[in-house]
């Protein structure tokens, strides 16, 4: 950042000083013009020798000295009235339209003067030239262009000239910017890190209390209303087998049968509130209970799990992004079929949540999180800290799309090189 601003503070310091040496160039001209038109007489535009000497004797002494190496004046019909170079003088050119101009309206203009022309056939030796011209008026109002020819080089050493004055201020101001910036830029640093830092260990908190939550309320419902019905289960298939009414019998295998149904319903509720453990039970068992309960009321599952291992962190984060898609879908989507599917692709696990129910606006979207539903909220943040990326799209042919892009944990990795070799 400050060799950028060294950098261009140097570049906009040199065009300012060349720009400074050609104002001076336009102020020496100017200033010549005002004294060498104290001299013009009428008598100049004939050729007349004495007024040519008195504009000469003011022109040497006064005028040709470096950086100026010609003068010319010129009439407005391009004729040399007067030059330090006699052959020159009643010579006839066109002039350009800025000369033009500039007899008529005044002002000072420079211009790199172009050598190849035949005015200027006696200037080739001096190398690069500044043309420099103002107006000027003889004691009859007659108007006509003063003119003078400064070399380019004495221009270029006035611009290093100043910009060597001002170079050394400009490099304080760079050293003394340095000094206030580069504590700053720490302090910054340390407090956007502490702060992001905070935001980790708050949102982690949030999800470690979560997770106890779920986990008891999971443990309730499984040693509870689950473990009731499955003795309940038990007993009325035992009555139904020890019944010799036929009636009887049949009522209590239904009632059984019922029975067994809540408690697979109770036990996909329980994997839906806190998921089993994945290291033992693996990602393609945990989905596969997640949409049981939706198969049973009547929602199309497609499951499809690929890749043998993702790792225990990236599993993790899988299940729970397919936890949320899933209750999204339920909650919202009022579809009627849903495709679950999971790939390995370039080290990164890809899960693909789509539906083909009503789909979801981006206004819906930011409206939910507006009124504190925050979920896919926080799962598109524990999946960015975990160096991935959630997006939630419009399905070709209508629904909802999420897809969650992980990196696969690099234990995972490890063992499927392992395997390959």
């Amino acid at each position: 950042m400050l060799a950028l601003i060294g950098v261009t503070g140097g570049l906009v310091l040199q065009r300012l000083a060349r720009e400074q040496a050609i104002s001076q160039s336009r102020d020496l001209t100017a200033f010549s013009a005002r004294v060498v038109e104290r001299r013009v007489r009428d008598e100049l535009l004939t050729g007349d020798a004495e007024a040519s000497a008195a504009v000469a004797a003011v022109v040497f002494d006064a005028v040709l000295f470096d950086p100026v190496v010609r003068v010319k004046i010129w009439s407005a019909d391009g004729r040399v009235v007067y030059s330090d170079r006699s052959e020159l003088i009643g010579e006839r050119y066109q002039l350009g339209d800025d000369e033009l101009r500039a007899i008529e309206r005044g002002g000072v203009t420079a211009e790199v003067s172009d050598l190849s022309g035949p005015e200027n056939r006696f200037e080739r030796g001096f190398g690069d030239l500044l043309e420099v011209y103002t107006s000027i008026e003889t004691p009859s109002g007659q108007r006509l262009l003063f003119e003078t020819y400064q070399r380019s080089s004495s221009i270029e050493a006035s611009g290093a000239d100043l910009l060597g004055t001002f170079a050394p201020v400009l490099l304080v101001a760079l050293v003394a910017f340095a000094a206030i910036e580069i504590p700053l830029a720490w302090a910054l640093a340390r407090r956007v890190r502490g702060a992001q830092l905070d935001r980790e260990r708050f949102l982690q908190r949030a999800v470690d209390a979560s997770d106890r939550e779920r986990r008891r309320i999971a443990g309730d419902l499984h040693d509870g209303p689950v473990q009731d019905l499955a003795g309940l289960a038990m007993r009325l298939s035992a009555a139904g087998q020890a019944s010799t009414d036929t009636v009887a019998r049949d009522t209590l295998a239904e009632a059984a049968r019922s029975a067994r149904a809540s408690i697979r319903t109770l036990r996909s509720a329980v994997v839906g509130v806190y998921p089993p453990n994945l290291q033992q039970a693996g990602l393609e068992p945990a989905l596969s209970d997640l949409t049981a309960r939706l198969q049973q009321e009547g929602l199309g599952v497609s499951l499809d799990v690929s890749g043998s291992t993702f790792g225990a962190e990236c599993e993790e984060l899988l299940y729970r992004s397919c936890q949320e898609a899933l209750r999204n879908v339920v909650t919202h989507a009022r579809a009627r079929r849903v495709e679950v599917t999971v790939r390995k692709a370039d080290g990164m696990a890809v899960l693909t949540v789509a539906d083909d129910g009503q789909g979801i606006e981006a206004e819906e979207v930011r409206r939910a999180r507006d009124e504190g539903h925050v979920g896919l909220q926080i799962l598109e943040e524990l999946v960015r800290d975990a160096g991935g990326r959630l997006t939630v799209t419009g399905g070709e042919t209508g629904g909802t799309v999420l897809r969650v892009e992980v990196p696969v944990s690099p234990t995972a990795m490890g063992r499927d090189s392992a395997t390959r070799d």
